[in-house]
């Protein structure tokens, strides 16, 4: 894989006007950015739970990472019962079971959060949550991307209740927040391309990588790349990693310094349509290509080791299982797993 050293990105985070709406506090009915959706429909499974979640698995780690060329298995009992196209998106692990996002292509992108719990029965949580990507906050519940309302949600694990965390920058809406990262210290880093712009009326004037921090500022990481998507932090949270560019995709480390991240160092090149990522307790990055059908897998200075190879378009990955040992991939209907020797981030 080409390396390059060319520094891209805009330096120190460009800070502009940004509206944060407390976690607290419930969505304006007269604001359809943030409309909180009171007749959501969620599985009681969960209900009165208190979850404490941690990204990244506490244990020791083995730093056996995978090599070579390896094929992950289907879960048959996961293929999607819709008739209509689309895409599974944003897996994380929770507890003992994996959620997601399933949409379709059709007008607005309908989206709702599948359960695949640890049995392989795959059930209906969450009826039109309108998400992509999603995250876990430190009480195990759902942030996620929602181009419904084009803007950061989130969603109590309990309840299903919805309230928003961000909805703008610069006094307009985002295009269709993407994939997320969340530190330790609740600040979240997020991705906003285009692809499901046409969701919900406004947007933005370009395609970047934010920063939201615990206050609610929102800041600029990147402005440069083309529909930036798959986001990253290393396992000690002193690097943030984001692929992008679409066809002429590359793979992008932005040192984090202070709190703040430093301008994007090009790490990897050549991925076709880089969507999202994971990355295990040594740093290693897992960034689907998604036409490629396939997970390429870097060192944290951007060298490939090792590709896995899927049986349609993939989407995103995430480790789970009893030891967060087992690589699950979403894709186009369809869940994939693959044991490895390495443990690794819950989303």
């Amino acid at each position: 894989m080409i390396k390059n050293k060319s520094t891209f990105g805009i330096g120190i985070l460009l800070v502009m006007t940004g509206t944060l709406i407390g976690c607290d506090s419930k969505s304006t009915p007269s604001d359809s950015a943030s409309t909180a959706s009171s007749s959501t429909s969620i599985s009681t499974t969960l209900a009165s739970e208190v979850i404490n979640f941690t990204r990244m698995p506490s244990a020791a780690c083995s730093n056996q990472a995978p090599s070579g060329e390896l094929t992950a298995t289907r879960i048959e009992a996961a293929n999607t019962t819709r008739s209509e196209p689309g895409l599974y998106e944003g897996p994380v692990w929770i507890k003992d079971a994996l959620y997601f996002s399933d949409f379709t292509f059709s007008a607005g992108f309908p989206s709702r959060i599948q359960k695949l719990d640890s049995s392989g029965k795959m059930s209906v949580f969450m009826e039109d949550s309108g998400s992509n990507g999603i995250a876990a906050d430190a009480q195990g519940n759902l942030i996620a991307g929602t181009h419904k309302y084009k803007s950061l949600s989130k969603y109590n694990i309990n309840t299903g209740e919805r309230t928003s965390v961000v909805e703008k920058f610069n006094e307009n809406l985002f295009n269709s927040p993407n994939d997320l990262a969340i530190t330790k210290d609740g600040v979240i880093y997020f991705t906003d391309p285009d692809y499901q712009t046409k969701a919900a009326p406004g947007g933005q004037d370009k395609t970047r990588v934010y920063r939201v921090a615990t206050d609610g500022t929102v800041s600029v990481v990147d402005d440069t790349l083309s529909n930036p998507n798959g986001i990253s932090l290393s396992p000690d949270e002193k690097t943030l990693y984001v692929v992008g560019n679409q066809e002429a995709g590359v793979l992008r480390k932005y040192e984090i310094l202070d709190g703040v991240p430093q301008m994007g160092v090009t790490i990897a090149e050549g991925i076709n349509v880089p969507d999202g990522m994971a990355v295990d307790c040594a740093g290693n990055l897992y960034v689907t290509e998604h036409v490629g059908k396939q997970i390429r897998v870097y060192t944290p200075e951007g060298q490939q080791i090792a590709t896995i190879k899927v049986d349609a378009n993939v989407t995103n990955a995430a480790f789970g299982g009893p030891e967060n040992k087992t690589l699950f991939i979403t894709g186009a209907g369809a869940v994939w797993k693959l044991d490895l020797a390495i443990s690794g981030s819950a989303y």
